[in-house]
């Protein structure tokens, strides 16, 4: 298996940078192939500007949408973004690792999702009609490979609980499991979450490393989120809506687009 992970913690010397590299260990052990992109390492360039589409005249309108597609059509993206694009299409499994900032992933990684989820790659493709909505949210460039998040978060477990003042950890990382994983298609795997880490002893980065070492020895057989297709039959095209009869049970919020457990 071929496996994509891109990294985003500033600082070499963290827990994070600890934990990749355990994760890394054990793929190749394994006997995985693996790539890391290091954004902060790399230099990333974040924002999105006139300068990521080269062959759009400088004195013209920037419509992000349209010159991204342009571009990709063209060819004429930024090496630095066809790079990362060939890495995804390179893995069959991508990772994404952040520190949970802000309830959210660090800007630069962020940025490396607007930047090389180019229109025409990530999205933006397949039949729009009144029967069929685009090859997303199950399907897509990606469908076929798996993805997953592996998140350290300064708070208690508790915190992220089901009634824990963050809120759920599963809503948290929705938007990224669901919009930016799913979205292109990717089968998407639980994440893989550390809590307090601000605590962390040496007792407890090795029960972590030992964990996580556990959850790479099982990437091809650890069974995925279970979220709704969007073609499968479970929404009402165009609209997008969950058909009334699926919102039984009082499930609410983002947990009415996972197929509750037989």
């Amino acid at each position: 298996m071929k496996v994509l992970i891109v990294f985003a913690h500033p600082e070499p010397g963290s827990l994070n940078a600890a934990l990749r590299d355990v994760a890394v260990a054990a793929l190749q052990e394994a006997g995985h192939e693996v790539q890391v992109s290091d954004l902060y390492a790399m230099g990333w360039k974040a924002a999105v500007d006139h300068a990521d589409f080269p062959a759009l005249a400088a004195q013209s309108r920037l419509k992000v949408a349209a010159a991204s597609h342009e571009a990709f059509t063209q060819d004429s993206l930024t090496a630095d973004v066809k790079a990362e694009q060939d890495k995804l299409r390179w893995a069959d499994t991508l990772i994404l690792q952040f520190p949970l900032w802000w309830y959210t992933m660090p800007a630069i990684l962020k940025g490396w999702v607007d930047r090389v989820y180019a229109y025409g790659f990530a999205y933006g493709v397949g039949e729009h009609s009144d029967r069929y909505w685009g090859n997303r949210f199950g399907e897509g460039t990606m469908a076929g490979k798996r993805a997953m998040l592996i998140v350290t978060a300064g708070g208690w477990a508790e915190h992220y609980g089901e009634r824990g003042v963050n809120g759920p950890i599963d809503d948290l990382l929705f938007p990224i499991n669901h919009g930016i994983l799913f979205y292109p298609g990717y089968t998407v795997l639980p994440p893989f979450v550390s809590y307090r880490v601000d605590r962390f002893d040496e007792a407890r980065f090795n029960q972590t490393a030992q964990a996580l070492r556990e959850r790479m020895r099982t990437l091809e057989t650890t069974p995925p989120i279970a979220f709704r297709r969007q073609n499968g039959g479970d929404y009402v095209i165009p609209t997008l809506e969950l058909k009334p009869d699926l919102e039984a049970g009082g499930t609410q919020g983002f947990a009415l687009h996972v197929t509750p457990a037989a």
